[in-house]
């Protein structure tokens, strides 16, 4: 989402493109290279809509969440596919999802024209996918009784630690949306992902015959 080079940080910043950081690995923008912002002097940075904000912002803290996220599932991914797991390509469909969500956090509603909303909108579909691939999962898994540890393998915990992250960002996004800033749907999306990743936790270490570790209440 981000390319290192010289003054400049790895990680998303709204660039003044339609798709946010998504047109870095679309055919809307030339090479990624070309395309890098500079850097805002004394710590500030802009949104798509152009308002200038402090990097401390909570735009941009939902912002950096949602890299993180995404960063996470790709070495989730990476594991999983060491693995020969099939979900490796829903993984990456939720990864080009997330710059999506991205775009939609860096263009503020308070401030964004008819032009912005109509490039950075987000709608429920892929919630409603989400919510198809987690009964999917679900139906395959045995009956949780008990409360489970991140563990299971590399593929498994990567995916509890992806959860964990993803929890966070939609800590971020929550009070975007109350505040009328970000689509309630950005909220869902991350929330119903958040579900899925611990579905698919645990097939990944169903799928690949590892214990998952259970809580045991320790003797003080």
């Amino acid at each position: 989402m981000g390319v290192p080079g010289r003054g400049h940080r790895a990680g998303p910043r709204p660039p003044p493109d339609p798709r946010g950081s998504a047109c870095l690995q679309s055919p809307c923008a030339g090479p990624a290279s070309e395309r890098l912002p500079r850097a805002f002097p004394k710590g500030f940075s802009s949104t798509f809509t152009g308002e200038r904000r402090p990097k401390g912002d909570r735009i941009f803290e939902a912002l950096g969440a949602t890299d993180e996220l995404s960063s996470a599932i790709g070495l989730a991914g990476e594991f999983s596919s060491e693995k020969g797991h099939t979900f490796v390509e829903q993984l990456h469909k939720i990864q080009c999802m997330l710059q999506d969500v991205g775009s939609n956090i860096a263009t503020p509603l308070s401030s964004a024209r008819e032009a912005h909303l109509k490039r950075t909108s987000f709608s429920e579909k892929p919630v409603l996918e989400l919510e198809q691939w987690i009964d999917s999962y679900s139906e395959q898994l045995p009956p949780l009784r008990t409360f489970i540890l991140p563990s299971g393998g590399k593929s498994s915990a990567a995916l509890h630690f992806s959860r964990a992250v993803c929890r966070r960002a939609e800590r971020c996004v929550v009070p975007l949306v109350q505040a009328g800033e970000a689509d309630p749907n950005v909220a869902k999306y991350l929330n119903r992902l958040s579900d899925y990743l611990f579905v698919l936790a645990r097939y990944a270490a169903m799928k690949e015959g590892k214990e998952e570790k259970i809580y045991i209440k320790p003797e003080l």
